[in-house]
């Protein structure tokens, strides 16, 4: 005769029952994560590539990394350690070689373009695509229509209005050198320059950073949120972000977005509302407004944000630290001033195509790109699903894959002496015979490359070009470090001042 004798023990209450499971399932949880960390280690598609074993098990190390502002330096020291490939996540590659930049960002016959992991990238305004995130549909509409606005063109159009933002920027300086010995952070001063330029070729207006000597409030949102765009990052791999991302973000970050948004409208539809013959960026946008390449209002709007950000941070970013490396090495500073000061016979004469002939200067600017990238880190995309060859290594489907600026262009297997400052790399020098040029692609590479490449480059030559030919400078002894800084998706950068 069978007897149902009560329970005892761990299951003689409803208390108990819970306490049992929660501890299996804590138990249970355990061993998945372990199980999940072999097969990342030993078993995954991407287990032969060469890496340290934390980064191949999990994220973590790429988060703390990436959180704490080292992601950039952490992955240049990975390349160093392990070579032209490493494994830098479970799931991810980063790569130095090269020939690497047509597989990844590139087109080929037979292959598809690599989608980019938007995961990596800011959300825009109203959840809309970019030109930076859109898909290769609405990116080729986008890329037509801005195409105009940056082409060589529209360049020496614009030439006579950017003059007129560093005519200012060489009057301020003035102003502040004879009111005293104060040093001046001439990062803030680029960047004042060249926000106020795109301001103006995008909205018909500047910021008047120039004018008021100061940052504008929808400008310094955009260095607030270099920081917290990275926990944006991390939270958009997981579930639920979204909500995640809400409880994360601090409420000022979150109410100046907001605000950052509502201005950028506003200054669309102020922008709409001119002439549409002035033939700046919206004026080329507003010129499609009736054909297949149209933009509407909301794309105008989170295009016109990227544009800014784009098309000013990155540029002033390269000149601040051309600056520092040149106040640096006297050698250097010495040969580009005096390339400078014995090429025009006035400063009047200071112009784009005069300033494309001056080989120091170029080469100056180059060395600039390579050694201090306004990008630092990798523009991840991902691998097709039947897998894909790059760089002669065979790479699984769903692979998310980058070039890493920072880390490529200071490798010692692409570069000689590749932390040295030295422009004669680039002008023949039969030292850096050997170096591998084509690794360079500082404004990206393929059809999703840098739109705005000829405006910066004119920016950076006039701009450089007039401030060495009015002033001489010097390093503030506080500034000795000022290339030692964190690295997000771009450098979080401090001031530095020379005298």
């Amino acid at each position: 005769m069978l007897s149902f004798l009560p329970l005892s023990g761990a299951f003689s209450s409803p208390l108990g029952t819970v306490g049992f499971y929660l501890g299996l399932g804590v138990l249970l949880s355990i061993f998945y994560l372990f199980a999940v960390i072999v097969y990342n280690i030993y078993f995954h598609p991407l287990a032969k590539f060469p890496g340290p074993k934390s980064y191949a098990a999990t994220r973590i190390p790429y988060f703390q990394a990436l959180l704490g502002g080292q992601i950039g330096q952490a992955i240049k020291d990975l390349h160093q350690k392990y070579g032209e490939v490493v494994r830098i996540a479970p799931n991810e590659l980063s790569c130095i070689d090269g020939e690497a930049w047509k597989a990844i960002y590139g087109t080929r016959p037979g292959h598809k373009q690599k989608p980019k992991d938007v995961r990596y990238y800011p959300p825009t305004a109203g959840g809309v695509p970019s030109i930076v995130i859109s898909n290769d549909e609405d990116h080729s509409r986008f890329r037509r229509t801005l195409s105009h606005a940056f082409s060589e063109t529209s360049l020496r159009a614009q030439e006579p209005l950017v003059n007129s933002y560093i005519d200012l920027l060489i009057q301020r300086l003035h102003e502040h050198c004879e009111a005293g010995s104060k040093p001046l952070d001439m990062v803030a001063w680029y960047n004042f320059t060249t926000f106020d330029i795109i301001g103006d070729l995008a909205f018909g207006e500047p910021f008047n950073c120039l004018h008021n000597s100061a940052y504008h409030k929808w400008v310094s949102m955009i260095f607030s949120n270099i920081r917290y765009g990275t926990y944006g990052n991390l939270a958009r791999r997981f579930p639920g972000s979204k909500f995640l991302l809400r409880l994360i973000t601090p409420a000022r970050i979150a109410n100046g977005r907001n605000w950052h948004i509502e201005l950028t409208k506003e200054k669309v539809k102020g922008r709409i509302e001119k002439s549409n013959d002035r033939m700046d960026f919206y004026g080329h946008i507003l010129k499609q407004k009736d054909t297949e390449r149209a933009m509407s209002f909301d794309e105008m709007v989170t295009n016109g944000s990227t544009l800014i950000v784009a098309g000013s941070e990155t540029t002033a970013t390269l000149l601040s630290a051309v600056t520092f490396y040149l106040l640096k090495n006297e050698r250097v500073l010495t040969k580009l001033q005096q390339e400078i000061r014995t090429s025009f016979e006035s400063e009047k004469d200071i112009t784009v195509t005069g300033c494309n002939q001056l080989e120091y200067l170029n080469a100056v600017l180059t060395e600039g790109l390579r050694i201090f990238p306004p990008a630092p880190t990798g523009l991840p995309r991902i691998v097709d699903a039947e897998g894909d060859m790059i760089a002669g290594r065979w790479v699984p489907g769903g692979t998310i894959v980058s070039i890493p600026h920072l880390a490529a262009f200071h490798s010692a297997s692409n570069f000689t002496d590749p932390e040295s400052f030295i422009p004669e790399r680039f002008l023949g020098d039969p030292r850096f015979a050997n170096d591998s040029k084509t690794v360079l692609q500082p404004f990206s590479f393929g059809p999703r490359n840098c739109i705005g490449r000829n405006l910066a480059n004119a920016e950076m030559r006039l701009i450089l070009a007039r401030v060495l030919y009015n002033f001489d400078l010097e390093l503030d002894e506080r500034s000795e470090n000022w290339s030692q800084q964190e690295t997000y998706i771009l450098w979080n950068k401090p001031g530095f001042s020379p005298d």
